[in-house]
């Protein structure tokens, strides 16, 4: 995957997100940034620690949650992780309401082991 370079090296995404951090605070806007890479998502963590960030894309769309974890987790926490997919179609049928509970709470473990 390439990505788009500026004239000074630096990416687009990664231009993009230090104008846009010019705007405002940690407290005044937040970031999306997908979850399937998550050595980008390291590298966005790092342009912005105090940014809060959104980041879809564990479960279905292939985003292992610890890695996520790992990438972008502050010290009180930080990313808002979003996994719709994963949850609502754990399971189909009659076991479609238990394996949605049973993913969620499997995903809050690991936030919590990893917050500890």
């Amino acid at each position: 995957l390439q990505f788009l370079r500026m004239e000074g090296g630096a990416t687009l995404y990664e231009t993009v997100i230090e104008r846009t951090a010019e705007w405002g605070g940690g407290d005044e806007l937040m970031f999306v940034v997908g979850a399937t890479r998550p050595e980008i998502l390291a590298k966005v963590r790092k342009q912005v620690p105090e940014h809060f960030l959104l980041v879809p894309g564990v479960g279905a769309q292939g985003a292992d949650l610890r890695s996520v974890l790992d990438a972008a987790v502050t010290a009180d926490g930080g990313v808002l992780i979003n996994s719709s997919r994963g949850i609502l179609y754990a399971g189909s049928g009659q076991d479609a309401i238990p394996a949605a509970r049973r993913e969620a709470e499997g995903m809050v473990r690991v936030m919590r082991e990893v917050l500890r």
